[in-house]
C-alpha cells in the first residue's frame, strides 16, 4: 500500500509539474519567439474561441520554395507527417513519411478534404497561398492547423500554429496532450527542415512537375 501511495504521489507531482506555467509555455511555444507566439496568423479567425493555442517554429536553411512541397503532400496515405510513423500507425493513421517529393500530391487547393486516418474528422484546406501559408480546419470545426513560411536570412522561418477546442477541456490537454503534441511536432518540424535543406542543395531542377489529372 505504501509503495502504491508513493507511485501515485509521484504521478500527481509529475502531472502538476507538466501543467505548471513554465512547462506549459515551453510545450506550447517551442522554437517560437515571443512575437511569433503572440501575433495573429492566417487562420486564427477560423476558430476564434479556441481554448488552446500552440505556436511552434523552426529556422530552415532553405528558401520557402524548398519547404512548401513537403507541406503540400502531408497527410494520411500521402506523404506522411515526417514524425514518428510507428506511433501514428499504432493509432491506425496510415502515415508513411516520404523522403522525396511526390508529384501526385503536389496539386492542393482550397476546399480539398484530406483524411487524418480511417475515421473522421478530416482536414479541409481553408487557405493555400503558395510558399506563404497553408491552413487546415477539421471538419468538426474543433481544430485549425496553420503553417506560415517567412523568408529570413536566405532561409525560412516555418511557424506551425494549432488552435484547438478540445472536447475534454483545456486542463486535460495541458495534463496529457501538450507534451505528446510537442514531441511529435518537434520531430515533424525537424523532419521538414532536413528534407527542405536537402532539396535546396539539389536546386529547383529537382522539383518534379505535379501530376495533372485528365
Amino acid at each position: 500500500m505504501r509503495t502504491w501511495m508513493l507511485v501515485a504521489a509521484a504521478g500527481i507531482a509529475a502531472a502538476a509539474a507538466a501543467a505548471s506555467p513554465p512547462a506549459r509555455r515551453y510545450c506550447l511555444t517551442w522554437g517560437a519567439s515571443e512575437q511569433e507566439a503572440a501575433e495573429p496568423l492566417p487562420g486564427d479567425d477560423l476558430l476564434a474561441g479556441a481554448a488552446v493555442q500552440s505556436t511552434r517554429a523552426i529556422a530552415i536553411g532553405a528558401e520557402p520554395w524548398a519547404v512548401w512541397p513537403w507541406l503540400v503532400q502531408m497527410g494520411s496515405g500521402r506523404g506522411g507527417a515526417y514524425t514518428y510513423d510507428w506511433i501514428e500507425n499504432l493509432l491506425g493513421l496510415d502515415m508513411h513519411s516520404a523522403d522525396k517529393i511526390l508529384p501526385e500530391f503536389q496539386k492542393l487547393a482550397v476546399g480539398d478534404v484530406l483524411p487524418l486516418g480511417p475515421e473522421d474528422p478530416r482536414m479541409r484546406v481553408e487557405i493555400c497561398d503558395e510558399n506563404r501559408s497553408l491552413v487546415f480546419r477539421s471538419t468538426d470545426g474543433a481544430w485549425v492547423w496553420s503553417f506560415v513560411l517567412r523568408p529570413k536570412d536566405g532561409g525560412t522561418r516555418l511557424i506551425s500554429r494549432n488552435r484547438i477546442s478540445p472536447p475534454d477541456g483545456r486542463f486535460y490537454y495541458d495534463l496529457v496532450m501538450a507534451q505528446g503534441s510537442l514531441i511529435m511536432e518537434r520531430k515533424m518540424l525537424k523532419g521538414i527542415r532536413r528534407r527542405a535543406e536537402k532539396l535546396q542543395a539539389a536546386g529547383r531542377s529537382a522539383l518534379p512537375r505535379p501530376v495533372v489529372s485528365s
